[in-house]
């Protein structure tokens, strides 16, 4: 049996400040605070909720995992940009090029994130389109295809993308792929499992590798995929 995507977390050194954006950004709504992090919930049947949990390093490079947020046109996409600099976003260079169509802007916290023109891949998505781990190699689109029980929907020239078995919802992608830059992400997925030590020996079974086990505490097991992003694989709590 599979774990389930659980949420996608943000570090944060201010999280309330960042889940109200967030929150503002995608017309979602903010849950009570537990266990220090403060979780925002879909309102548009996204299978994920986000989570902000506070840790005191500031971001010191670029994020390898962003989502990219579909606007319907140019001028929508140019409505969008206005309404997010108004919550504080900013526009940021990437290096994607003056003639790029996606658009790139920072949240407040200076995590990367595109507003892209909706396209034949996202003609059916909501309003978050992907989530994006870039760079990746196949074989992590596939680990993570495996790990949560998600479709491989794409693969083609090193680029693979995931959704949901029921078709609906926001893809996950994965490329280009290149070498992966180690380091601690600010942003990354967690799984809920119903059997927590079972789920961890199937995922390391996948391609996982298991960070100390001394470090993990509670229902939370600590994990890296094979590009090396850290993720936890929490137990439920009854």
């Amino acid at each position: 049996m599979t774990a389930q995507l659980a949420h996608l977390r943000f570090d944060a050194n201010d999280p309330r400040r960042l889940a109200r954006f967030w929150a503002s950004n995608l017309g979602w709504e903010i849950d009570e605070e537990t266990n220090g992090e403060i979780r925002v919930l879909p309102t548009d049947g996204t299978p994920f909720f986000l989570t902000f949990f506070q840790v005191p390093e500031p971001k010191a490079s670029k994020n390898p995992i962003h989502l990219d947020l579909v606007s319907e046109s140019v001028d929508h996409q140019r409505e969008v940009v206005d309404r997010l600099t108004a919550l504080s976003a900013e526009r940021v260079d990437i290096g994607q090029g003056p003639d790029a169509e996606h658009i790139v802007l920072a949240d407040p916290e200076g995590n990367e994130f595109c507003i892209v023109i909706r396209g034949e891949f996202l003609a059916d998505t909501d309003y978050i389109g992907a989530v994006v781990f870039e760079p990746a190699n196949p074989v992590t689109g596939y680990f993570w295809g495996e790990a949560i029980g998600w479709s491989v929907v794409y693969d083609q020239d090193g680029d693979v993308a995931i959704r949901a078995p029921d078709g609906r919802g926001p893809f996950i992608t994965f490329g280009p792929p290149r070498v992966v830059a180690s380091g601690k992400n600010r942003l990354h997925l967690d799984l809920l499992a119903d059997d927590q030590a079972t789920e961890v020996d199937r995922l390391i079974a996948l391609g996982a590798t298991r960070i100390d086990p001394g470090r993990d505490h509670m229902l939370r097991a600590e994990l890296t995929d094979p590009d090396g992003n850290a993720f936890f694989v929490l137990g439920r709590q009854n």
